[in-house]
């Protein structure tokens, strides 16, 4: 019997199991449409998930029903935008809700989400793309069903992102890394919500930041009134950073808008309150920090929040003859005052205003002063306010725990007073705006993480009305010295508008190392990073005019350089910029630009003088251009335009992109032939040509370059009085093509020929012309190819000299003859004079072409050279 019934109880086990596992799969689409229908039967947007699971154990006795990648698209007036985007959505219920009738609502228990971005725009009109409700009609039709009901007992959300928009205020808020619980009976008309809340909060108003990552952390019990949308705090415990808070009052939902009575204060008045303020990223544990004097945060805000009004509201954030010390830290600050209030009087946003009374500190002797007022803040920010005193940076690190990778050191004054309002910075109204004062640094010293260091010894900055003038700075960095003046002309535009840094500035350097200021990897000890893609400011619009007497630029060395820089739109525009190198000068005209995906140049250059064999064996870019120049002594003159993309990190040219020309001229040149082997192998196969001894003096030469190929327009150069003429093709790679083709006077062919051309008369040696030597140049600089047609020239020449010595012979022995038969002729004999015929055979034309070409190449080939193919 008792086995029966544990087989019984077994079998239901069983059953329970495969029913619970079979479950997800039978109610799968029954869900799915419910979900679906309850949705789309309210809201006025495009809504998609990817999937819908039902689990029977994750909330066992519930059910849990997943939803993932739900996505909520706006349509007009915010056609495309995102409102909401979850990347997982789990609905608790009670497992009978599972076989409820289709017309049945089915009770959702708890909600959890996960990965969340929920995105409210208001566009300039006012309205909200949050407003997705279905109306009219379509909203009393979707009234009839209710295929989902909310009794929610918990609900949760984790890493969500909160970004809110306002086109006609300009503000901007963004909650990040959200995580939000709660707790409570939502079935019931009133209940008490027990809460927790993180959040990292930023917020920009008109291009201006006011709080950047600001950490809030919110616990609090809610009494919530749903019948009269009330919410008030009864419990409550804030951390803003490290900044404790606690409020008091209630927030109200009304047909307007949202009615407030707060109040909030610091729970204590203990200065480590301020310390708390500070940003954790900048901020060190509070433990064990001395501190005397106090530090109170406390204001309300009470009234109607709508679409004309805000709530009054005053925040006092006082502190009095305060000061602190760390521990380990041999500094302190003292007698720190603080005395700032942020009031609304009227419920008009425009009407709020910040008074910074006064704010003070000391740190040994330095005392530094600084007071503002700030109103009209939403229309036309007008800013009054005082700057002054003296802060010694060294001691920043010794009175708090800056983390910093390197010390500060230096000694910065301030005297400024500043009143200005927004619209005449924006509109460079500069007879509205009243600055003057002084700022100075000395004795600055900075080192990177890369491990360079920044020295300024003295900088003096003046403040004028319409200008920042950089009166001095002084400034050595590796082995860099820079001397900089000039003027800001928009500071104010660029520091509250993000508007372009405008100005005009003078450089004078004794030695000015570019790598100095080259942006480096960084080197760690697992790891070592890539360098970033350099990138010209976007913000710079700029005029720098600059004269070094040394540039050190990778492995050249520039003397007496001097132009001019413009900097404007991600582009540097370069104008007569000269340099002494090479033993002559350089003039350059050009911009480069980063504004695009790939850094891009194009330059004009100007070559003056310049010796061959070192600008064109140290300058990669002259080396693949001319690869033979190196080899050349003596002069150029040159003007060369090209264009190209530039490597991103270090932007220097990527020659697989260049193009452009050359023009040049050699001036008082030698060729050092031995460095060669392209033309030792010339010299070796063309006896008639000494190289060593070839004039360049005054040759002219143009060429082309595109894609990594090099096109040279064909040239004349004389050898004594051989003509030769020049053209062709190589690569970037050493490749080439090239053709060579001579006019030989047939004296160079040797012994042979000239005891042929001895025995012509003067009239027939005067006939026998240069003949034409053609050479192929293939294969590459280092081992090239050579092919002539030497052989078919000689043979030419043979025959032609043969058949003018036969020539001269027959006539020779015809005039004999005649002489002969008219001296024996009888009076009245007509016989005509015969004229022998004696034609040259081929083996005699060949014997004679033989003994001129071993004449003509009268040494034998070494071993080493490189193999001629002959025709």
């Amino acid at each position: 019997m008792v086995k029966k019934v544990l087989k019984i109880i077994g079998i239901l086990i069983i059953l329970l199991v495969v029913t619970l596992f079979a479950a997800p799969y039978l109610f799968k689409d029954q869900i799915k449409a419910k979900i679906s229908e309850a949705i789309n039967a309210k809201v006025d947007a495009r809504v998609s998930f990817a999937e819908a699971d039902l689990s029977l154990f994750k909330n066992f006795p519930n059910a849990n029903v997943t939803l993932e990648k739900l996505v909520i698209i706006n349509k007009a007036p915010f056609e495309g935008d995102t409102l909401i985007s979850l990347g997982e959505l789990n609905l608790k219920m009670s497992i009978k809700e599972l076989f409820k009738g289709k017309n049945e609502a089915m009770s959702i228990d708890g909600i959890t989400s996960k990965n969340g971005l929920i995105n409210i725009i208001f566009n300039k009109d006012g309205i909200g793309n949050y407003d997705i409700a279905l109306k009219d009609d379509k909203a009393k039709d979707a009234g009839k069903s209710s295929p989902l009901s909310l009794k929610i007992q918990e609900y949760k959300i984790e890493n969500f992102k909160f970004r809110y928009f306002d086109e006609s205020s300009k503000i901007k808020m963004v909650i990040d890394s959200l995580n939000h619980e709660g707790t409570g009976d939502f079935a019931a008309q009133k209940l008490d919500l027990a809460t927790k809340s993180t959040a990292k909060v930023s917020l920009d108003m008109d291009k201006v930041n006011y709080m950047n990552n600001v950490a809030l952390t919110l616990d609090a019990v809610l009494g919530i009134d749903l019948e009269k949308s009330k919410y008030t705090f009864k419990e409550n415990k804030a951390l803003i950073n490290q900044l404790p808070l606690e409020f008091d009052g209630f927030i109200q939902m009304v047909e307007t808008g949202q009615q407030y009575d707060l109040k909030f204060k610091t729970p204590t008045s203990s200065f480590k309150n301020f310390l708390g303020i500070i940003p954790a990223a900048y901020a060190s544990s509070l433990d064990n920090v001395k501190t005397t004097g106090d530090f109170t945060v406390a204001g309300f805000a009470k009234g109607l929040y709508s679409d004309t009004t805000v709530p009054k509201f005053n925040i006092e954030i006082a502190s009095n003859n305060a000061s602190f010390q760390y521990p380990n830290l041999p500094k302190s600050v003292q007698n720190i005052v603080i005395d700032t209030k942020i009031i609304n009087e009227t419920g008009i946003l425009n009407d709020t205003y910040v008074n910074l009374d006064k704010l003070s500190f000391k740190i040994d002797q330095d005392v530094f002063n600084a007071k503002a007022n700030i109103r009209n803040i939403t229309q036309n920010a007008i800013v009054d306010a005082d700057l002054k005193g003296t802060i010694n940076l060294a001691n920043l690190s010794k009175a708090y725990p800056i983390k910093l990778d390197k010390p500060l050191s230096g000694i910065l004054k301030a005297d400024v007073t500043t009143k200005f309002d927004m619209q005449s910075v924006e509109k460079s109204q500069y007879q509205n705006i009243n600055n003057a004062g002084t700022m100075s640094l000395s004795g600055f010293n900075y080192v990177d993480e890369n491990g360079k260091t920044m020295n300024i010894s003295n900088a003096l900055v003046q403040f004028n009305p319409s200008q920042v003038n950089l009166k001095e700075l002084n400034a050595t960095t590796g082995k860099s010295d820079i001397s900089v003046t000039g003027i800001l002309e928009n500071f104010y535009g660029f520091i509250f508008r993000n508007q372009e840094l405008k100005g005009n500035f003078n450089m004078n350097s004794k030695q000015l190392a570019v790598d100095d200021f080259m942006t480096t990897g960084e080197t760690t000890k697992t790891a070592t990073k890539k360098a970033e893609a350099m990138k010209i400011p976007a913000f710079l619009n700029c005029t720098l005019t600059a004269k070094a007497t040394t540039v050190l630029y990778d492995n050249l060395t520039l003397k007496d350089v001097s132009g001019k820089l413009i900097v404007k739109d991600e582009k540097v525009t370069l104008e007569n910029v000269k340099t002494s190198i090479f033993g002559g000068t350089i003039g350059v005209n050009g911009a480069v630009s980063t504004k695009g995906k790939t850094p891009v140049f194009n330059m004009d250059l100007k070559l003056n003088q310049v010796d061959i064999a070192q600008s064109f064996t140290q300058l990669d870019m002259l080396k693949k251009i001319a690869p033979i120049a190196g080899i050349i002594n003596g002069k150029l003159n040159s003007s060369i335009k090209l264009n190209g993309n530039l490597d991103a990190t270090e932007l220097t040219p990527d020659l697989k992109t260049l193009t452009g020309d050359l023009l040049g001229q050699l001036l008082s040149t030698t060729v050092n032939s031995t460095n060669s082997t392209l033309l030792t192998a010339l010299g070796s196969n063309l006896k008639f040509i000494d190289v060593s001894k070839i004039n360049l003096n005054d040759l002219k030469a143009a060429v082309t370059f595109k894609d990594g190929k090099v096109n040279v327009k064909p040239f004349d150069i004389k050898y004594k009085d051989i003509k030769a003429t020049i053209g062709g093709t190589h690569g970037f790679d050493q490749s080439m093509n090239y053709n060579l083709k001579f006019d030989v006077p047939a004296k160079y062919l040797g012994s042979e020929a000239n005891a042929l051309i001895a025995k012509l008369s003067p009239a027939d040696a005067a006939k026998v012309q240069s003949i034409p030597i053609n050479a192929i140049l293939v294969g590459n600089f280092t081992n090239p190819k050579i092919t002539t047609d030497i052989n078919s020239a000689v043979t030419k020449l043979t025959t032609q000299l043969v058949n003018q010595q036969k020539d001269r012979l027959v006539k020779q022995g015809t005039s004999a003859l005649t002489d002969f038969i008219n001296k024996n002729k009888k009076p009245g004999d007509t016989t005509k004079t015969a004229t022998p015929t004696t034609p040259a055979t081929k083996e005699e034309v060949k014997t004679k072409a033989k003994d001129l070409l071993n004449g003509f190449l009268n040494k034998k080939k070494k071993a080493e050279e490189p193999k001629v193919q002959q025709e």
